[in-house]
C-alpha cells in the first residue's frame, strides 16, 4: 500500500503535470472505483487544479470552487502518466483523468477492488476522509508520545493506526521499528523515555530518508514501479535474508492480511516471536482486514 513516502512522492511527480491544468474528462473503467454521487463529476470537468494535498496515505486534487477528488489506493491501486486519452483497457483499469498533455491512470492489481475514489465539496467535505492521526513530521515528542499512548497497544498497531499518526502502514513501520531496535510487539504503555526518544527519531529520520530518496526519483520520472518491497530497506520484504546491522537472518510475523518483519538480536533481545504464541495477543490488537483498519476514525 503506498504510504507517506510514496504519496509524497506521487505528488511529488503530479505537481508539474497537473497543477494549474484543466481536467477535460474524467472517465471511470471500473463502476466500483466512484464511492460518492453528489456532487456528480461532471462538475470538475473543465476545471482547473488548484491544489494537491495529502490525507494520510490519500492523494487529493483540488479544483475550482473548492471541490475535491479523493483517492486512495489501498494495497493494489497505482498511478501512472499516459499519453493524452490513454485507453482503459483490461480489467486493471479503473479510471484515467484526462488533461492537455497527458491522462492519470489508476490501476489496481488483483480481482478485488479496494481502491476508492471521492469527490467531496469543500474543507468539510475533504476533513471526513481523515482518520485524525496525528503528522509524525510535525509533531514534537510530547504529541507524538501522547498520541501512541492514548490507548495501550503494541508498537506494530499504534505506528498503523490511522487514527494516531498519519500515512504509515505495514513497510515503514517495520522500517521504523528496526532503526529505533524496538520490539513490534512491545506495549506503549510499557516503554521507557529513552525508548520513547529513540522511536521518536527514528520515525522521523526514517519517513525523512524515504520521501528524499523517492521525492528524487520522481522529480525525474513518474514514478511507475511504487513498491512496498525496496532494495536498501532494512526488514520489510527481506524475510530469510541478513539484517544490515547484525547479520542475522530476518525473521517474520504473519497475522490475517498483516505481516510484521523483524531482526530478533536487534529488537527483540534475540527471543523470536512465534505466531501461535502472538495469536491471541494480535488477534486483540489488530483488524483482520486492510479496509478494517484503514476504515478507523478518531472518535
Amino acid at each position: 500500500m503506498p504510504e507517506l513516502p510514496d504519496i509524497a512522492a506521487y505528488l511529488t511527480a503530479l505537481e508539474p503535470r497537473i497543477l494549474g491544468r484543466e481536467l477535460e474528462r474524467l472517465r471511470l473503467g471500473s463502476p466500483f472505483l466512484l464511492r460518492t454521487a453528489e456532487p456528480p463529476v461532471s462538475k470538475i470537468e473543465g476545471s482547473l487544479v488548484r491544489e494537491l494535498r495529502r490525507v494520510g496515505k490519500r492523494v487529493a486534487i483540488g479544483f475550482e470552487n473548492d471541490l475535491w477528488l479523493v483517492l486512495h489506493l489501498m494495497i493494489a491501486g497505482r498511478l501512472h502518466w499516459r499519453a493524452h486519452g490513454a485507453k482503459l483497457s483490461g480489467r486493471r483499469s479503473l479510471a484515467a483523468l484526462d488533461f492537455g498533455d497527458g491522462s492519470l491512470v489508476i490501476t489496481e492489481a488483483g480481482s478485488r477492488r479496494r481502491a476508492s475514489l471521492h469527490l467531496l465539496q469543500g474543507e468539510a467535505g475533504l476533513k471526513s476522509m481523515d482518520a485524525g492521526g496525528i503528522d509524525p513530521l510535525s509533531s514534537d515528542p510530547e504529541s507524538f508520545q501522547s498520541a501512541l499512548t492514548a490507548e495501550n497497544r503494541t508498537l506494530k498497531r499504534a505506528l498503523t493506526d490511522p487514527r494516531l499518526l498519519s500515512g504509515i502502514g505495514n513497510a515503514y513501520s517495520d522500517e521504523i521499528l528496526h532503526a529505533a531496535q524496538l520490539s513490534p510487539v512491545a506495549l506503549t504503555h510499557k516503554l521507557t523515555p529513552e525508548q520513547w526518544q529513540r522511536l521518536f527519531l527514528a520515525t522521523r529520520r526514517t519517513l525523512q530518508f524515504w520521501i528524499e530518496q523517492l521525492q528524487g526519483e520522481a522529480a525525474v520520472g513518474f514514478p511507475e514501479k511504487v513498491t512496498a518491497f525496496r532494495a536498501g530497506m532494512a526488514v520489510h520484504g527481506r524475510y530469510g535474508k541478513p539484517c544490515p546491522r547484525c547479520g542475522d537472518n530476518v525473521l517474520r510475523i504473519r497475522y490475517a492480511e498483516n505481516e510484521t518483519n523483524y531482526c530478533a538480536r536487534c529488537q527483540t533481545d534475540g527471543r523470536i516471536l512465534a505466531d501461535r504464541s502472538l495469536s491471541r495477543l494480535l488477534g486483540a490488537d489488530w483488524p483482520r482486514t486492510m479496509e478494517e483498519l484503514e476504515g478507523l476514525k478518531r472518535r
